[in-house]
């Protein structure tokens, strides 16, 4: 099982989140970290932000969330960024930070 390193904001992001949102978002994580392999509608890759990166995504209390993470670190799964998505497309900023944050990370 690999490790989950989640980026300080994120942390700070999640730990704002209702209970049941976060422990489903950790639950998930928690299945990538062994090894295991969401796809949609739950997770899909997401190539514009980096090859490795993918998009958790989940929908709670009529609130859709996304949580990006990459699988592609050798030592652990990256947990980078996280928003609440308004639109139908992910908007360009969500991207910039995302790979911004990414880059910290690596």
């Amino acid at each position: 099982m690999k490790p989950i390193r989640i980026h300080k904001k994120v942390e700070k992001e999640l730990n704002d989140l209702d209970v049941f949102t976060r422990s489903k978002i950790m639950e998930l994580l928690a299945v990538v970290a062994k090894g295991g392999v969401l796809v949609m509608p739950v997770s899909k890759p997401m190539p514009s932000v980096e090859h490795g990166v993918h998009e958790l995504r989940l929908k709670a209390e009529g609130r859709r969330y996304r949580v990006f993470y990459f699988v592609k670190y050798k030592d652990a799964i990256l947990v980078f960024h996280s928003f609440q998505k308004k639109t139908q497309k992910t908007p360009d900023l969500e991207i910039e930070t995302g790979r911004r944050r990414l880059g910290e990370m690596l």
